[in-house]
């Protein structure tokens, strides 16, 4: 087997271009587009699968350097802290409450299939856990800084190989059923945003008024200033944060300081240039979402999977049939029944089955056709990203005590 490496800036390049073609298909092939599959998600899986045939059929692993794809991570959620205003803070807060009870609902009801399905299927003792919070809530970084423990209590040598191929198939599930799912409420319930609303992330796909469309290099800067202070402080503060010994992921850091800054500066400095819920700062978050996930998606090791398997694909499958059920029957009505639901639903899958990141771009694919959600973008990150991690770590710690 020989391993290739690719370095950052060629791996950066590649993501753009991948994404091209996920456009490209997207545009050619219209269930895609009709679905809100992201061009990222599209582009991504073709690039993964490339990287499969290249492992199966010529001995060639393909290891991609992906240092620049944190930082985007860090761009986009200090662009969503930016927008945030406290009004929809506090109109978030009954929502906030709402989502946060419905997954930790969901969060034991995933662990309890899995453990039901280990069970029935005669699975090895210890699989229970990887196969539900670790790897689909709790995703990749939570399968690997559990799996070492899990393989000594257990004695399950694999126990990483089978939470990866697990988080992996759940992202790549995650990443197609969002879409589906809000189309499938908007259309059945007539359902649409609010067309004056500013975009929060990314630009429509229809074309805008002059006015709206007004963007150059100089708010481009200002934006990107303004985002680079918001971050750097936020790294400051991640190192004052870890020292109390609170663990929070450096991201949910820089959102919050986002969300203090563009609550308290424009109101001092009330004529300075402010980026929220501009296109300027829509563009970055686009770029920076879109470039994140197919780097994410296209550096995925799909030979992973093969390790799965038939009835942990079977226990995967019941995962996924339940968690859709649980966006329409229960997270949607629980939400309100509106437009803000459907998006927050289509959101949901990415808490469900694959990670923040994935579930912010089910959103934007889904407000890009049919209008802004800006209360989703607020609640849903803080709830995936903050509270659940948190809650996730106590009941794993109890299932693999």
């Amino acid at each position: 087997m020989t391993t290739i490496q690719i370095p950052g800036f060629v791996t950066f390049t590649i993501a753009i271009v991948v994404f091209f073609i996920g456009s490209g298909l997207n545009r050619t092939l219209a269930p895609l587009k009709r679905w809100n599959i992201p061009e990222a998600v599209t582009g991504g899986l073709v690039a993964a699968l490339l990287t499969l045939s290249a492992y199966r059929f010529f001995d060639a692993e393909i290891v991609f350097d992906l240092a620049a794809r944190d930082m985007l991570l860090l761009y986009f959620f200090t662009g969503i802290g930016l927008n945030a205003r406290f009004s929809d803070l506090r109109a978030g807060g009954k929502p906030l409450v709402i989502l946060l009870v419905l997954t930790l609902t969901y969060l034991l009801l995933q662990n309890l299939i899995a453990v039901a399905s280990a069970a029935a299927l005669d699975l090895p003792e210890g699989i229970a856990a990887l196969l539900g919070s670790v790897s689909l809530i709790g995703g990749h970084g939570t399968t690997i800084a559990w799996a070492p423990l899990i393989a000594n209590r257990f004695g399950l040598g694999n126990a990483l190989e089978i939470g990866i191929a697990s988080a992996t198939l759940g992202l790549v599930i995650a990443s197609l059923v969002g879409g589906p799912v809000a189309r499938v409420l908007i259309n059945r319930h007539h359902l649409s945003g609010q067309p004056a609303e500013p975009p929060s992330i990314g630009l429509p796909d229809k074309s805008a008024t002059q006015r709206e469309s007004s963007i150059n290099h100089v708010n481009l800067l200002r934006t990107v200033l303004i985002l680079n202070v918001a971050i750097l402080i936020g790294f400051a503060l991640d190192e004052i944060v870890a020292e109390t010994g609170i663990k929070l992921p450096l991201f949910v850091v820089c959102l919050l300081v986002a969300i203090v800054m563009t609550n308290t500066i424009p109101r001092v400095f009330p004529h300075m240039f402010w980026p929220s819920r501009s296109r300027s700062l829509a563009l970055v978050s686009d770029l920076s979402l879109n470039i994140f996930l197919a780097m994410s998606l296209m550096s995925m090791q799909l030979w992973t999977l093969g390790g799965l398997g038939p009835a942990l694909v079977i226990v995967l499958g019941v995962q996924t049939i339940v968690a859709v059920l649980y966006m329409i029957f229960i997270v949607f009505p629980a939400m309100g029944r509106d437009y803000q639901a459907a998006v927050i639903s289509a959101g949901f899958s990415g808490i469900s089955l694959g990670a923040t990141p994935t579930a912010i771009a089910n959103m934007t694919a889904v407000t890009k056709a049919h209008g802004p959600a800006p209360t989703a973008f607020i609640i849903l990150p803080l709830v995936s990203a903050f509270f659940i991690d948190i809650a996730n770590a106590l009941v794993i710690g109890f299932m693999v005590r």
